[in-house]
């Protein structure tokens, strides 16, 4: 069993390298769906803090940890709490970010499209490629893991 969750980390690793994703959406639509995000947060070589933090390996970060960036202090308890950015949580604040880390300054409303939150983070997933998602322990749900502090 730990031989096979080995080798399902490394070819993940493989996959990431190569420029692969988790998420079952498109990159590339992605990208294009990204345009909404990109007049607060900025990706890519040189990207800097704008409205919001710069999203450049954003995939395994704690939550309101980016250097330089001043986060609500709901964002922070958030991440103090143990909010950590994986694709299943990712889905979740961009569905309704005031009712997954309530107090956060994120001023967006959310998206309402499953299709448009998995192409988003198959894109942010391109731009996190040291992420490796975490097994979960004796076969347990991540869920619990991934649920922000209240």
């Amino acid at each position: 069993m730990k031989k096979s969750i080995l080798a399902l980390t490394a070819a993940l690793a493989v996959s990431f390298a190569a420029g692969g994703a988790l998420a079952a959406g498109d990159a590339e639509a992605g990208k294009a769906e990204f345009k909404k995000c990109a007049a607060c947060h900025a990706v890519g070589e040189g990207a800097t803090n704008r409205v919001g933090p710069v999203l450049n390996d954003v995939f395994g970060r704690v939550a309101g940890t980016f250097e330089g960036y001043k986060y609500s202090q709901a964002m922070v308890d958030a991440g103090a709490g143990g909010l950590v950015w994986t694709p299943e949580t990712m889905a979740k604040f961009l569905h309704k970010p005031k009712d997954f880390v309530p107090g956060t300054k994120m001023s967006f409303a959310g998206l309402a499209k499953e299709d448009a939150i998995a192409n988003i983070e198959a894109y942010l997933l391109t731009l996190s490629p040291n992420y490796v998602p975490e097994a979960p322990a004796d076969g347990a749900s991540s869920e619990a893991s991934s649920a922000p502090a209240q």
